[in-house]
């Protein structure tokens, strides 16, 4: 119960007594949270009894919020909505990606020959045209298109108010797994970026459950890792699935992606309520706002600008010197071999155990700061050797995979679980770090989603190995 004035914990009279003794009749529960819901039933009468209303209160409201909140149809209508909207993403943003690719490398391209004509060295060439430009084009066409459709999408769902009706639906989850249900709040920030879901944890109250949520976030997969997953989801969902259900599988593929990372969510959170951050559960009482009609203006420059060109510039920013990183990496030798070479065949053997390759692990090492570079780093590392391929279309991309590098449906769906699944980014870990104040919570911050990627993908190859061979 929530301390009265003085610290003292307030009286109740005895018709609110009887009052919560009928509601734990018939709900059994935390007494605090049917103390709150007799306040509320005894506001509604006393409002029932004093208002007059000139007019009753639009019925669609009512029916909406009994669909959208329903115990048994508003989970499922929640994922339902985020799959339309990455079926929305995935359908729309396939063909800018290919135009703004071809135009990017075309510009590559010119860049290039400019510099040959100048009579520049090889290595200068190499190194701020296919490493540092190259990349930056890979961030721009993998990345831009599908955040330009993402986020207004998510805003519009924002603006109108869906997003507490989410925190309504999954707070009896997070209540049974010890954590708080202003966590879906953060939770729903995580799906833009993860460093924006651990601020987001402020509006929880109790330190404890706040930990919780700062610490589990990072499975909620940010705009950063979308570009993998969408592009995996593609390749390999998508074209197993028969003509014209290609959107749809890849949609529904990563909508299951997402759900893993709420089980892995709920798993971890209840494990630290029980263990590392146990403690007296506090109690969440939230009036649900009224439906707004959304501000479309507000929602584009919202999403496009603060959003969107955000995410873009800080992607940019890492791009630039990861590109030209990689191209060093794959263009300096020692023993007769690429820098790259050494990196990867060094974690070949822990790759294949984990259903990758040396290669895919580098990338995402490699992609510590920013996970927005994954799928750059993997196709300047596969292509460091001879980096005149420009992937600028799907099935590019999928012969490099599938024919030059020997993947599999194994390879990404471990790629893919991996992604959503592994440490956060820089930048994320030094939030944690700001926002709990000790290095710490950064460091299980970071060991904790790690840990859990490796001992899930491990389990995912070696049981289907097992069953298939």
């Amino acid at each position: 119960m929530a301390p009265g004035a003085g610290g003292m914990i307030p009286s109740i009279s005895p018709e609110f007594s009887e009052r919560i003794a009928r509601l734990r009749r018939r709900a059994p529960g935390d007494p605090s949270e049917l103390l709150a819901r007799a306040y509320y039933d005894r506001a509604a009468e006393i409002v029932s009894r004093s208002v007059v209303r000139q007019g009753a209160p639009p019925p669609w409201t009512r029916t909406l919020d009994a669909l959208l909140c329903s115990r048994w149809l508003g989970v499922p209508i929640m994922f339902a909505l985020l799959a339309a909207v990455f079926w929305i993403t995935i359908e729309g943003a396939n063909a800018p990606s290919a135009l703004l690719a071809g135009g990017l490398f075309w510009v590559g391209d010119q860049l290039a020959a400019a510099f040959d004509w100048a009579g520049a060295p090889w290595w200068l060439t190499g190194f701020l045209v296919k490493g540092i430009y190259r990349g930056l084009a890979w961030v721009v066409a993998v990345m831009l298109p599908p955040m330009a459709i993402f986020f207004p999408c998510f805003t519009l769902l924002e603006d109108f108010g869906y997003l507490p009706r989410v925190a309504f639906n999954l707070d009896g989850l997070l209540r049974r797994a010890g954590a708080h249900g202003k966590q879906a709040l953060s939770m729903a920030m995580g799906f833009g970026c993860n460093a924006a879901g651990v601020i987001a944890c402020r509006v929880i109250d109790s330190p404890r459950e706040r930990l919780i949520a700062i610490l589990t976030n990072t499975f909620m997969p940010c705009n950063g890792r979308f570009p993998t997953l969408i592009m995996l989801s593609v390749i390999f969902v998508g074209g197993a699935a028969p003509a014209g259900w290609v959107s749809a599988a890849a949609a529904g593929a990563i909508v299951g992606l997402v759900l893993m990372g709420v089980l892995f969510t709920l798993i971890v959170s209840a494990v630290l309520s029980k263990s590392l951050l146990a403690g007296e559960r506090s109690t969440f009482s939230m009036e649900l706002p009224p439906y707004r009609r959304p501000q479309i203006l507000r929602v584009l420059y919202t999403s496009l600008i603060d959003r969107t060109i955000f995410v873009l510039l800080r992607a940019i920013s890492i791009a630039a010197p990861v590109g030209g990183l990689i191209w060093l990496m794959g263009n300096v030798e020692a023993g007769g071999a690429s820098l790259m070479s050494h990196a990867a065949g060094a974690l070949q053997g822990f790759g294949a155990a984990l259903g990758m390759d040396g290669y895919i692990l580098l990338a995402f090492i490699i992609a510590l700061p920013a996970n927005e570079v994954v799928v750059p780093a993997l196709v300047m590392a596969y292509l460091s050797a001879d980096s005149l391929l420009e992937l600028d279309s799907l099935d590019a991309m999928r012969a490099l995979l599938v024919e030059k590098h020997g993947w599999t449906l194994l390879t990404a769906v471990c790629t893919m679980v991996f992604s959503v699944l592994h440490f956060p980014c820089g930048t994320t870990l030094w939030t944690i770090h700001r926002e709990t104040g000790r290095a710490k919570w950064a460091w299980l911050g970071f060991l904790i989603p790690t840990l859990l990627a490796i001992a899930t993908t491990f389990l995912i190859a070696q049981s289907v190995r097992f069953f298939s061979g």
